[in-house]
C-alpha cells in the first residue's frame, strides 16, 4: 500500500493517515455530538473525554447508552456532526472517508464481539491479515520478527496458542476461547496504537475471562498500545486503570488521570 497523499479541502490541510501519529493523548473528544439522523436526538454527547496513551479503559453502560457509537467514532467508521474527534494525535473529523479507512488499517486493532475470523484462512493467515492492508503494520511486525508468519506465531504463543497441532486446524474447528485468542492476535499484529475490544469475553466463564485479560494487557503493554474495552461484565472493571460509565457521562468531563 503506497503513501496516501495529503489533500486540501476547504483550505484546510488534512493529516496523512499513513504516517506515525504525533505524541500526545490517545483519544481526545471535545464538544462532541453524534446522531444517526438529523431529526433524531444525539446518541452520544460528550463535553470532553481524554484517554492517555497506554491507558487501559473499561467502558460500560446499558443498551442504548452509546457504547457502539463511541467505538464506531474511535475507529473512524462514523464522524460526529459537531466537535473534535482526535485519535492518536489525528483529527478524524477532518479526514475524508478514504483517509479514515487508511488510518484505521494502519493504527487501530479491533477485536469484534463475534471475532469475525475468515473461515477459509488458516489461523496464521487470519493473524497476518492486517499486514496485507497496511505497509506500516507490516513493517512494525517485521521489526519484531524476521517474517510475518514468525510474528504471528510469536503473538499466538504469548496468547497460549503455541501448540503446533493447532496450525493445521480450520479456525471454525477451534474452541470459542481459541478463536478469541486468534482474534486478539490479529488485532495486535503490527503494533497498532489503539486496540478496541467490543465484548470479546462474553462467551467465556469468569476464570477464563480474567486469564484472557492478563494476556491481553501484557501484549498491549509490550507494544505500547492503548486499550479501550467494552463489556457488560462489571466484575472485570477492577482490572483496568479506569472505568467510563457512558450511561452517566453525557456532557461530563472525562480527563485521563494525572501521571
Amino acid at each position: 500500500m503506497g503513501a496516501i497523499p495529503s489533500r486540501i479541502q476547504g483550505g484546510l490541510k488534512e493529516p496523512r493517515a499513513d504516517r506515525t501519529p504525533a505524541a500526545g493523548d490517545a483519544v481526545r473528544l471535545d464538544g462532541l455530538s453524534f446522531r444517526w439522523g438529523q431529526s433524531l436526538p444525539p446518541v452520544l454527547a460528550l463535553e470532553s473525554l481524554v484517554i492517555a496513551r497506554g491507558e487501559r479503559v473499561f467502558v460500560e453502560g446499558p443498551s442504548g447508552s452509546g457504547k457502539s457509537t463511541l467505538l464506531a467514532l474511535l475507529a473512524g467508521v462514523a464522524v460526529p456532526q459537531s466537535g473534535v474527534l482526535e485519535v492518536l494525535g489525528e483529527r478524524l473529523d477532518r479526514m475524508s472517508g478514504v483517509q479514515r479507512d487508511h488510518f484505521r488499517a494502519h493504527h487501530i486493532g479491533y477485536v469484534f464481539q463475534m471475532f469475525n475470523l475468515i473461515p477459509y484462512l488458516s489461523m496464521v493467515e487470519n493473524v497476518v491479515l492486517p499486514c496485507r492492508f497496511s505497509q506500516r503494520r507490516r513493517a512494525a511486525a517485521l521489526r519484531r520478527s524476521p517474517t510475518l508468519e514468525g510474528e504471528a506465531l510469536r503473538l499466538l504463543a504469548h496468547l497460549d496458542m503455541g501448540d503446533p497441532a493447532l496450525r493445521s486446524r480450520s479456525v471454525t474447528a477451534l474452541s470459542v476461547g481459541q478463536q478469541q485468542r486468534v482474534a486478539v492476535a490479529r488485532a495486535l499484529m503490527g503494533s497498532p496504537g489503539l486496540v478496541i475490544a467490543d465484548e470479546p469475553t462474553s462467551a467465556l466463564d469468569s476464570d477464563r475471562r480474567e486469564s484472557f485479560l492478563r494476556l491481553l494487557f501484557d501484549e498491549c503493554r509490550d507494544s505500547g498500545a492503548t486499550l479501550v474495552f467494552v463489556s457488560h461484565d462489571a466484575a472485570l472493571e477492577g482490572l483496568f486503570d479506569r472505568t467510563i460509565r457512558l450511561g452517566e457521562v453525557n456532557g461530563a468531563v472525562l480527563a485521563a488521570p494525572a501521571p
